[in-house]
């Protein structure tokens, strides 16, 4: 059995607050599927690095004061 790709700790979000876990879960959920039905190559790693920016980006929106 392979090693977990490190990245992959990045989409814990149970230590958030509820708010945010509704944010991050569904990338989380993606990443499972991801991780699940790819094959581990350096293309799965790009996707999961881009979609770990989305979840960042995602969280960030929500969070963010408007102007």
């Amino acid at each position: 059995m392979q090693k977990p790709d490190h990245i992959v700790q990045f989409f814990a979000y149970g230590h958030l607050p509820p708010h945010l876990q509704a944010i991050s879960k569904p990338f989380s959920d993606l990443k499972d599927s991801i991780v699940a039905d790819l094959p581990r190559n350096p293309e799965r790693t790009v996707a999961l690095r881009k979609l770990l920016e989305a979840k960042d980006a995602a969280v960030r929106a929500f969070i963010a004061v408007s102007e």
